[in-house]
């Protein structure tokens, strides 16, 4: 990714407001966006009629939108957003069906597909589900029933397809997405989702329990490859994954930061709890016959997760504990003082 993606100058950089977003602020943002223009010209055009109710219906539209987009694109918030436009949406289509009769009844079906680009599809059925009952009772006194089973009828197979689609590409996104973030021969987590989780990290906005990262690696694994040859080197970094998530919480997550060094995100971890993680891992590891005769070993760096700081500054003090643990005769675990790893990122 770019300089300019990663400052918010990509694609959707106007609506980044220096900050990375999520694709569902963009895609809220954008459909408030593009229902302005949709609504407001109907709105003007029924106070020159001076259709006062109408109107006012379409203007308080207008204003929600606009209080969606200033909301998301201040506070970033999105989940309840979502879920409040949708139902100003509902109810905005049913009170302008109401008020005009039949004739605006098409506004029913772009009003529920939109709530499946926002919302989970079980969420969007259970919210259309509604609105179709209220649709019913409006204009069952004012259609036959063969006409009003005909608009049911459509209108659910509407519902059901968009649930359908939403659906499975929920799915397909969500498994493409975690075998994109997989490493292909441990199982665990790869460099690009460590670096994901570190940046969720950094910008979770609620508070949390401290959390350390840990870097671990292999002692002399270089030896294995030379001597053995790289697909037993493969079968000891295999084994050793199942070692670590032996020895390790539920809570924990597990990446292959790059060759023979791994990544563990300790979460609700300080760095003393951490270290301890630590120096249960390393004594499992040196018990543990990773290779047939030929004793392995694993080094680790800690650090702690420090808000204050960016997760460039967490990989750089994990990784300096690391090469220290290295360099005090391997088989061994070092953990970062949080005062003076703080302190360093603020001279940086």
């Amino acid at each position: 990714m770019s300089d300019a993606e990663k400052g918010g100058g990509g694609r959707f950089g106007w609506l980044s407001g220096r900050r990375k977003r999520s694709i569902e602020e963009v895609i809220l943002m954008l459909l408030c966006t593009l229902s302005i223009p949709s609504i407001l010209p109907f709105g003007i055009y029924r106070l020159v009629q001076r259709n006062w109710l109408s109107a006012a219906v379409d203007i308080a539209l207008v204003l929600a939108m606009l209080a969606v987009i200033v909301h998301v694109w201040r506070t970033g918030r999105h989940r309840v957003a979502s879920f409040c436009v949708t139902l100003v949406y509902s109810a905005g289509m049913l009170v302008t069906v109401y008020l005009r009769g039949v004739s605006l009844v098409y506004w029913v079906y772009p009003t529920m597909i939109a709530c499946y680009f926002v919302l989970r599809p079980g969420v969007a059925v259970a919210i259309n589900g509604g609105s179709l009952v209220g649709l019913v009772a409006i204009l069952a006194p004012q259609l036959e029933l063969l006409n009003l089973m005909t608009i049911v009828v459509t209108v659910g197979l509407v519902n059901l397809f968009a649930y359908i689609f939403s659906h499975r590409t929920g799915e397909q996104n969500k498994a493409l997405h975690t075998e994109v973030e997989l490493d292909f021969l441990t199982g665990v987590g790869n460099r690009r989702s460590l670096d994901r989780k570190l940046a969720d990290h950094a910008d979770e906005r609620r508070p949390h329990l401290a959390s350390c990262l840990l870097l671990l690696d292999l002692d002399h694994f270089k030896q294995v490859n030379d001597q053995y040859g790289h697909a037993a080197g493969d079968r000891a970094l295999v084994r050793l994954c199942e070692v670590m998530r032996l020895h390790t919480r539920a809570t924990d997550r597990l990446f292959r930061y790059g060759g023979e060094e791994f990544a563990i995100i300790a979460n609700g971890a300080a760095l003393p709890a951490a270290s301890r993680l630590a120096e249960n891992l390393r004594a499992a590891v040196a018990a543990t016959c990773l290779i047939d005769g030929h004793p392995l070993t694993i080094s680790i760096g800690v650090a702690a997760m420090d808000k204050r700081t960016a997760p460039a500054d967490w990989l750089m003090q994990a990784d300096k504990m690391l090469y220290a643990a290295k360099q005090g005769g391997r088989n061994a675990v070092r953990v970062a003082d949080a005062v003076a790893a703080s302190d360093d990122a603020e001279g940086a």
